[in-house]
């Protein structure tokens, strides 16, 4: 993944410290990275995982 996302979305069970995760959406791929250590880089995740990783958080 070369690209950065065009925007990055916290997650609504982030706190106000800045201690969160962030997501961001490429067409091809989720891309995941912490707020805290963002100079670490990013995980980059396929689209088709990333939904089947939400549906079993969602859905246990």
């Amino acid at each position: 993944m070369t690209s950065q996302p065009e925007r990055w979305r916290k997650s609504t069970y982030s706190g106000h410290e800045g201690d969160c995760v962030e997501v961001g959406r490429h067409t091809e791929k989720t891309a995941v990275r912490d707020t805290k250590a963002r100079a670490l880089g990013r995980l980059a995740i396929g689209t088709a995982p990333w939904a089947t990783f939400l549906s079993h958080l969602k859905h246990g």
